[in-house]
């Protein structure tokens, strides 16, 4: 009975090779045409072209925060502080911000911007302002009356007008 069995199972075996040699067969066949379907394909050049726009900055303004009091002569020197407003869309650098005496008004006689003395006119800031009202800082120059030897009432009831340039 076992040669029985043996001459059974041989044709099965033979089958089963040649099954496999078929699928083996087939599995490259499949290989060499997707290696071949991979590397088909059209190439082409040509050229294109696009747009960006940038935006422009609007003026910031320069807001003195500091609250001086009335001067007289031999006063002390009064420190000069402010914000910014920046109606931008996004922060904007500051380098800095100088200020000016750019007129006397409203006293009992001859008054003028010789009548005072504004130091360290130009104040760093060296940084970026964030959109908004009442934004960054700035600080540095003094705003002080001279005292002369000449009768300065002339200046009693004076307005000094100081104008900020922002850079």
């Amino acid at each position: 009975m076992d040669e029985l069995n043996v001459a059974a199972q041989a044709p099965s075996g033979k089958r089963a090779r040649r099954s496999r040699k078929k699928t083996i067969a087939g599995i490259v066949a499949f290989m060499m045409l997707s290696a071949v379907a991979a590397f088909a394909y059209w190439t082409a050049g040509g050229t294109g072209t696009g747009t960006a726009d940038t935006g422009e900055t609007l003026a910031l303004t320069a807001n003195q925060t500091t609250v001086l009091t009335a001067m007289y002569p031999g006063d002390s020197p009064q420190t000069i502080s402010g914000d910014f407003d920046n109606p931008n869309e996004g922060p904007v650098y500051v380098t800095s911000v100088t200020a000016a005496i750019t007129g006397v008004a409203g006293g009992d006689g001859a008054c003028s911007a010789a009548d005072y003395t504004l130091a360290t006119p130009e104040m760093l800031v060296g940084a970026e302002v964030e959109a908004g009202t009442g934004v960054g800082a700035w600080t540095g120059a003094t705003i002080q009356f001279n005292n002369t030897v000449a009768n300065q009432d002339g200046c009693k009831n004076a307005t000094v007008t100081l104008t900020y340039t922002i850079v």
